[in-house]
C-alpha cells in the first residue's frame, strides 16, 4: 500500500512538473491596423502555428500542447479577421503575411520557426517571400502558390466556379499569385507537406518544395487535406522530426 502511494505521489508530481514549469496564457495584439487573438505555450525556441482558411487556433491545439512538452515556446495565432477576432469585409494574404511579421517583431522573436495549415502555410510562404531572412524554419501542409493548376481539376473547376460574396471564399479563388521564382527566394530551412488526397495537387506541392533550396517534400500516405493536421499527433511528431533534423 505504502509503495503505491508513493508511486501515486511521484506521478502527480511529474504531471504538476509537466504542465506547471512553462507559461500559458491568451491574449490580443495590435498590428498592422488590426487585432489578433493568440494562445501561447512553452519556454524555449519560438515555434507560430497558423491555421486554415475559416479555422482558429484551436484547430492545432494539439500540436500546440505537444510542442510546448517537447521544450518550444509555442504562439497559435488566429489570423486577422477569423477565430476570435472581429470579422472582416475584405482578407488578403499579403495582409495576413505582414500581420505575422509585425506579430514576430513586436514581440521580439528571433528567427521563429512557423508551421501553416492551407491558408496558413500560404502566409508562411509569403511572410518568406516578402520579409526575407525573417524566419528560421518553414513548415507546410496543403498549402498552394497560386490557384489555377493547383489544385485537384474536379474541385478547382467548381471552386472556382461558385459565385460567393464571401470575403474569405473570394480571396481564396483569386490569391495567391506567387511564382516558382519566389520559392527560389527562400533560404529558410522548409518542409512542404500535403496529404495524398489532398485537394492540393501533388505535383503542386512538389513544385514549391524542388524550388525551395534545400527543402523537404513529404506527401502523407493515406492522408486528405486536414486529417494529419488538425488536433492530429501526426503532425506533431513530422513537425520534431523536422527540427530534429535541421538543429532547431
Amino acid at each position: 500500500m505504502r509503495n503505491i502511494l508513493i508511486a501515486a505521489i511521484m506521478l502527480v508530481a511529474v504531471s504538476c512538473q509537466s504542465n506547471c514549469e512553462y507559461e500559458s496564457y491568451t491574449d490580443v495584439i495590435e498590428v498592422n491596423g488590426t487585432s489578433i487573438f493568440y494562445a501561447a505555450e512553452g519556454s524555449g525556441k519560438p515555434v507560430i502555428l497558423l491555421h486554415g482558411n475559416g479555422g482558429s487556433h484551436n484547430d492545432l491545439e494539439t500540436t500546440q500542447r505537444g510542442l510546448a512538452q517537447a521544450g518550444y515556446m509555442v504562439y497559435a495565432l488566429d489570423s486577422r479577421g477569423q477565430g476570435a477576432n472581429a470579422r472582416l469585409p475584405e482578407y488578403h494574404y499579403k495582409d495576413m503575411a505582414t500581420d505575422v511579421y509585425e506579430f514576430i517583431r513586436v514581440k521580439g522573436l528571433d528567427k521563429p520557426a512557423v508551421f501553416g495549415f492551407s491558408d496558413g502555410g500560404i502566409i508562411a510562404l509569403q511572410l518568406e517571400v516578402m520579409y526575407p531572412g525573417t524566419l528560421g524554419a518553414i513548415a507546410t501542409g496543403g498549402a498552394n502558390i497560386f490557384v489555377k493548376g493547383a489544385l485537384v481539376p474536379e474541385f478547382e473547376r467548381g471552386f472556382l466556379a461558385q459565385p460567393t460574396e464571401e470575403p474569405l471564399v473570394k480571396m481564396m479563388q483569386n490569391e495567391p499569385a506567387m511564382t516558382a521564382q519566389d520559392m527560389q527566394t527562400i533560404k529558410a530551412p522548409s518542409l512542404i507537406m500535403s496529404g495524398e488526397h489532398d485537394l492540393i495537387l501533388s505535383d503542386h506541392t512538389r513544385l514549391i518544395g524542388y524550388n525551395i533550396p534545400d527543402a523537404q517534400v513529404k506527401i502523407i500516405p493515406g492522408e486528405d487535406h486536414g486529417s494529419y493536421i488538425c488536433n492530429s499527433q501526426k503532425l506533431t511528431e513530422l513537425l520534431l522530426e523536422f527540427f530534429n533534423k535541421i538543429g532547431y
